[in-house]
């Protein structure tokens, strides 16, 4: 029984050899892809964080902005009143009446 099997590993070692070839670059094959996805997932890491950080920050300036432009819009409202009270003095004309 030892003898056949010598004799059948001796017979196919090239079949062997082939088949422990194709189980090593299958090895190989997997702990590359498995190498690529945890990259690929600590990039898409890195830039969830830092993209958060930058929206946040934007979001910030924007803020500031709006409140600016809110500040501006204010005071020419208040201005534009000023004016329409100084004209309508002088004009002797009530802001509600419009002559035709």
């Amino acid at each position: 029984m030892v003898e056949q099997a010598r004799t059948w590993l001796r017979e196919n070692s090239t079949l062997l050899y082939f088949l422990i070839a194709q189980f090593v670059a299958i090895g190989a094959a997997g702990a590359s892809f498995f190498a690529y996805m945890v990259k690929l997932e600590t990039r898409v890491h890195i830039i969830e964080t830092r993209g958060a950080e930058f929206t946040v920050h934007r979001m910030d300036q924007m803020t500031l902005g709006i409140a600016k432009l809110e500040n501006n819009i204010q005071k020419n409202e208040h201005t534009i009143d000023r004016i329409v009270d100084v004209m309508t003095r002088e004009l002797h004309i009530s802001p509600g009446r419009v002559k035709p």
